[in-house]
């Protein structure tokens, strides 16, 4: 039998692979420089501050994560990514309205600023699954729209909404940026 915690996690990698198997084959490179799309998936962890409660209220959230990305048709690579920001209105339920700053690091040395303006949050059986949209601003996708979407387990239990507040999660990251 499942526990609660691992249907959850099932139900998240399910909704990663869905979103993988719809996203489109990056293009081929234009004269060197490849200008199509990137598909990174990984591991993010983040931090909130203060801690998030039942209470929504503005909320610092910081977040790293450990990406493997497809940049050109046949061309894998890892990276990192560092994403700051604030959330006007984060709880527990939701991190609404997040307005966050992702800096990809790739490991040929290029890199990827993105803005995200908008989220969408959805919690199934105790998995946040966040997607936040976006553009690319500076290096490598400049210009192009970019989506993250993450599903998240909180790093205690749940029951800590009610006191002290959960201070970070964990989950699965696949980061999207069209061609």
């Amino acid at each position: 039998m499942i526990g609660g915690r691992g249907a959850a996690m099932a139900l998240s990698s399910l909704l990663l692979m869905g979103s993988t198997w719809a996203w489109a084959p990056v293009s081929q490179a234009d004269a060197g420089r490849y200008s199509g799309g990137v598909l990174c998936t990984g591991h993010s962890e983040s931090t909130y501050n203060p801690p998030l409660t039942l209470t929504p209220r503005e909320t610092r959230v910081h977040t790293e994560a450990r990406y493997e990305c497809a940049v050109a048709p046949g061309r894998t690579m890892s990276a990192t990514g560092s994403l700051e920001g604030v959330s006007p209105a984060a709880s527990c339920v939701a991190l609404t309205n997040s307005r966050l700053t992702e800096e990809v690091r790739y490991a040929d040395g290029e890199r990827s600023l993105i803005i995200y303006s908008s989220s969408t949050t959805l919690r199934v059986a105790g998995v946040l699954v966040v997607r936040l949209s976006g553009r690319v601003t500076e290096g490598r996708g400049e210009g192009h729209s970019a989506h993250r979407t993450v599903a998240a387990l909180p790093s205690q239990l749940p029951t800590q909404c009610l006191t002290s507040g959960l201070q970070g999660s964990s989950g699965r990251a696949q980061l999207e940026i069209q061609p």
